[in-house]
């Protein structure tokens, strides 16, 4: 075969962190601090030149956190002010969680912990006439609905069409900035041990009475062994909707949106279908609740499968939280299970194989259940313009700083050049972000899985850091519930990236 007819395996990449313009280390924030103290001390030593020095070092002392910095990017500031807000948390009481009739929860309900304590779930029906389930948080005016699908892997699958798949998967993400109202969209691929459950009940749906002994027999041995070792693999796709008012028109409730999102369904369904995600459905309310209800409590997994459609829809959304909960620095422990959540801190470098995180994914055998979540937020045409034009300037200013040529300053600003020019031309621009949580039952295996998390990190080549002091809030992120954390955030995210 010649040079000409070879097709080259594509790759992918070209994602860049916003940076903060600033001197040296110090980001925006620190610079007009410097810059503010400077000046206070140039007018200090007009009238004393001793006082004048101890401004001078006070103003070092407090900017000295800023500019000492950790692999992750976190500065001094960040870390004193985690410690003390977990601190004072824990004084108060903050990380335990008691529900149940011997809680402190009204009405002795099993309420959702942290930021989905007034979350509420609600029910409707699609253009399809197919039910549909919203979860609305009430704090932020965030409405969420979740689509299941039933994506094909790319096992045996020729490298085009997985390659036609990403193609139509940045379509849809670039198509999502212009729904009206999105928020943000998350992807989730959780993978846990099949509990033979659907298993068993398909084999005695389907057995004659009078079938032959060895039949029955065979099918009993399958039935058993069969269940043991595998692997179930699920994929979620969350839309999350906000409901402020638009133009003239006032807030909208609930009711509203289920109206207007179930007109939307069909079409988001349908366009899931050419990017490898399989047939995308609605998830209903006894779904979601019973997605909750395991990922909090993993044992009761088989019982629920194990009952009827008409007993599974009894559990209430009142009922689906943990009984007890427990958040330690690094690690939070719900009812019978322990967990512990990443979060990714950089992208991999360079350009990438669409099997980058094909590994991370998939089952292993160290951790119980695994949940990856895939965190983007779309911005609209007209705010894409305008971030990409000031990442631009940012990274210009950022390598004009020092006299020698820095190579990872001047990739930059080739990244962010080149992102300008793919916005112009009109593509989409998205925030990303990746959550990892590993659930294991006992708490000696905590450290077997974070081992395995370094080593599947390792090889996707991305930069995770423990998410310390805030496993309770992450855990929940993680979920395919619609949580936009920086709009949980006591300190705003712009004044943290101008940091």
């Amino acid at each position: 075969m010649s040079d000409t007819s070879r097709q080259e395996t594509r790759t992918y990449g070209n994602w860049r962190k916003p940076t903060s313009p600033g001197l040296g280390r110090l980001g925006f924030a620190g610079t007009a601090a410097g810059i503010v103290g400077l000046l206070f001390m140039i007018i200090v030593s007009m009238f004393s030149f001793k006082a004048a020095l101890v401004v001078g070092g006070l103003i070092a002392l407090a900017l000295s956190p800023l500019v000492f910095r950790d692999k992750h990017g976190r500065n001094g500031l960040k870390w004193i002010v985690a410690r003390m807000a977990w601190a004072q948390g824990k004084a108060q009481g903050q990380h335990l969680y008691r529900s149940g009739p011997l809680g402190r929860i009204p009405m002795g309900t099993c309420k959702l912990p942290g930021l989905l304590a007034t979350s509420a779930l609600y029910e409707a029906h699609d253009a399809y006439g197919r039910p549909f389930a919203i979860v609305t948080t009430p704090s932020t005016n965030h409405h969420t609905i979740v689509l299941t699908c039933s994506a094909d892997g790319a096992s045996l699958v020729d490298v085009e069409q997985v390659d036609v798949w990403v193609a139509y998967w940045g379509l849809w993400l670039s198509q999502i900035g212009h729904e009206p109202g999105i928020v943000a969209a998350s992807v989730t691929i959780e993978s846990a041990p099949d509990t033979g459950e659907r298993l068993r009940s398909e084999l005695e749906f389907s057995l004659h009475p009078d079938a032959p002994p060895l039949a029955k027999q065979v099918l009993q041995e399958v039935t058993e062994v069969y269940g043991r070792g595998s692997a179930q693999v699920t994929t979620r796709v969350a839309l999350t909707y906000s409901g402020a008012a638009r133009a003239t028109r006032a807030k909208r409730t609930a009711q509203e949106m289920a109206v207007d999102l179930g007109m939307r369904l069909p079409g988001l369904c349908n366009s899931l279908q050419m990017t490898g995600a399989g047939p995308a459905r609605p998830m209903t309310g006894p779904e979601m609740t019973q997605m909750v209800r395991i990922a909090y409590d993993p044992t009761v997994a088989p019982f629920i499968e194990r009952v009827d459609a008409t007993a599974r829809g009894d559990l209430r959304w009142d009922d689906a939280g943990p009984t007890a909960t427990q958040e330690g620095w690094g690690y939070y422990r719900h009812d019978s299970a322990f967990s512990v959540t990443w979060a990714m801190s950089e992208a991999p470098r360079g350009e990438v194989y669409s099997s980058v995180l094909s590994r991370l994914v998939a089952p292993h055998p160290d951790i119980m259940r695994k949940r990856v979540t895939l965190l983007y937020r779309p911005h609209n045409p007209a705010a894409a313009a305008h971030l990409v034009e000031r990442d631009r300037k940012d990274a210009i200013f950022k390598a004009r700083q020092s006299k020698r040529g820095n190579a990872r300053d001047s990739v930059a600003v080739q990244a962010a050049e080149q992102a300008a020019r793919e916005e112009a031309t009109g593509a989409g621009l998205v925030r990303f972000a990746m959550l990892i949580t590993a659930t294991v039952q006992e708490a000696e295996d905590v450290r077997l899985a974070a081992s395995a998390i370094d080593n599947l990190t390792a090889s996707s080549r991305i930069l995770v850091r423990r998410v310390y002091g805030s496993q309770a809030s992450a855990f929940a992120a993680a979920l395919p519930l619609g949580l936009v954390l920086p709009q949980h955030l006591k300190v705003p995210q712009s004044v943290q990236e101008a940091m």
